[in-house]
């Protein structure tokens, strides 16, 4: 029967929402600004639009590529580990300013042009987003027959997108919380020590593959 594949579109949702649902720079980047209440469409939009991008090309096989580029993994590692200690550094040094700790003015709100630089920086420059979405969700669906594939791979897309519309949306009932300077000061430095540390692994990981 040529109709909704159920199974793998499930098997798709659980996985790519498996892989989502976690501490990672779009999703602090995300919830930042559903917070601050700046450009949550945009930037939800951008993050989630990406992802689905990037699973149909994992999907459609440019996952088996990938991992066999080793010139082009490197650099993505490379690079994407410049930029996360960058943002983190920016994050750690937000933690020491007073004025930037009030959701109304004058905390610092990125403009539309920096929002959307920066989000599509943190879903381009990740290198985990590539592994997450090309290379394991990619691996995975190449399991499934062609028309199978297919729905898995839409499987994981609605994940993305349910899980970034709920996270920026949903964010705002936060902001009663935020309203105290010193959970400004708990956020920005937990996104600071998160873009650090993925950003150590992605380090360890390219000395690692150097050594082989």
């Amino acid at each position: 029967m040529n109709g909704f594949c159920v199974a793998p579109f499930v098997e798709g949702c659980g996985t790519g929402a498996g892989l989502i649902i976690a501490i990672g720079v779009q999703n602090a980047f995300v919830l930042k600004q559903g917070i601050l209440k700046n450009y949550v469409l945009v930037s939800v939009v951008i993050c989630a639009f990406v992802d689905a991008f990037l699973i149909s090309v994992g999907v459609g096989g440019f996952g088996a590529i990938l991992t066999t580029n080793t010139l082009l993994l490197m650099l993505a590692r490379w690079g994407g580990a410049a930029f996360l200690l960058y943002y983190g550094f920016r994050s750690f040094r937000a933690v020491f300013k007073a004025e930037s700790l009030k959701i109304e003015a004058p905390r610092e709100r990125p403009n539309l042009k920096l929002t959307i630089g920066m989000a599509l920086a943190l879903s381009l420059l990740n290198p985990h987003v590539y592994l997450d979405t090309v290379v394991l969700l990619g691996s995975i669906g190449a399991q499934f027959p062609g028309p199978e594939r297919l729905f898995f791979a839409l499987g994981a897309m609605a994940a993305s997108f349910v899980w970034f519309f709920t996270l920026g949306f949903g964010a705002r009932y936060l902001t009663p919380l935020f309203q105290k300077p010193i959970s400004w000061k708990i956020l920005d430095f937990l996104i600071g020590c998160t873009m650090w540390a993925i950003a150590l692994t992605l380090l360890l990981w390219t000395q690692e593959c150097g050594c082989h």
